[in-house]
């Protein structure tokens, strides 16, 4: 059974010419649906988990980077069998501002293709999840998310490229101008890492992304080396960089070449362990979450699936 989930906030000048051709091309398919859209903030992962767990095996997300992060949020909390989750299959139509997942997928604005992807031309593809746990009010949270989740620079970034959307609208841009904006501000904060294949960071954090797919920030590519289908995280770390080191890394943040900068700490694992001495902001998939710690971030192998080119 096939469940769409719509954000009109996303993209929303172009919402009402996608959302009709959606609906000409269900009439002409003549295949039963049903459709959700979203009202308010993590409303997205409510209405996921209630489809699943009445038994809608394809889910369709029109939404950017956030909304899906929702929906897989939604998936993953749903009362059913890990056997039955498993075998759910998702799609999207990219309307958001980053759209880094999408773009790992070359799933981008030209909304025709993505549902010819999705309806006729793509395959299952087994996708690995991220799984974020954290402690709010003495209790674990866990928070699932898909392309990436992120501390310090990289949180602050996010948080900052949000406030600008009410200023200036949703545009990709927002993340760089928010990036050299953290930069100016954010300090780095003592932490301590481990993950289970032995990498030990005792320091200072200036900027963390633990990776599922190469991009963040709309299009920056902190870990070009990340495969959402390999098992397996790839990470980059920072530690109290100076002035001039931040200044040779810029040219390099949307080229693939960070990982090749000797200042930055590159890693992989399957699980990490962060500890710090006061809580922080965290950003996963550009959603904003302000918990304490420790944080354990984890891999979930083929978790799910998902309908690629």
């Amino acid at each position: 059974m096939l469940g769409i989930i719509i954000n009109p906030k996303s993209g929303k000048s172009a919402y009402r010419k996608q959302r009709l051709y959606l609906f000409r091309l269900l009439k002409q398919r003549r295949e039963p649906f049903t459709y959700k859209v979203t009202k308010y903030a993590s409303h997205a992962i409510e209405l996921a988990r209630e489809l699943v767990e009445k038994g809608y095996d394809e889910l369709l997300v029109l939404g950017g980077d956030g909304t899906l992060s929702e929906v897989i949020d939604g998936i993953m909390h749903a009362r059913i069998p890990e056997e039955q989750q498993r075998k759910i299959a998702f799609g999207l139509m990219p309307r958001g501002t980053g759209n880094d997942w999408g773009r790992y997928w070359g799933l981008t604005r030209d909304y025709k293709r993505s549902l010819d992807i999705f309806f006729n031309q793509g395959k299952r593809q087994p996708i690995d999840i991220g799984c974020l746990t954290v402690v709010r009010n003495g209790e674990e949270e866990k928070h699932y998310f898909i392309n990436s989740v992120g501390f310090g620079i990289d949180a602050v970034t996010c948080q900052r490229a949000q406030i600008m959307k009410y200023y200036v609208g949703s545009h990709g841009l927002n993340y760089f101008f928010g990036l050299l904006s953290a930069i100016f501000h954010h300090k780095a904060i003592p932490v301590q890492l481990t993950t289970d294949e032995g990498t030990e960071i005792k320091g200072s954090l200036f900027t963390m992304n633990i990776g599922n797919g190469p991009f963040s920030g709309g299009g920056i590519q902190q870990n070009p080396q990340a495969d959402p289908c390999d098992g397996k995280f790839h990470a980059m770390f920072v530690d109290k960089p100076s002035f001039r080191r931040i200044m040779s890394a810029l040219p390099h943040l949307f080229n693939g070449r960070l990982s090749s900068i000797s200042f930055i700490k590159n890693f992989t694992a399957k699980q990490v362990l962060l500890q710090t001495k006061k809580h922080i902001i965290i950003e996963k998939d550009g959603i904003l979450i302000d918990a304490c710690g420790p944080y354990k971030i984890e891999i979930l192998p083929s978790a799910l699936m998902m309908i690629v080119p």
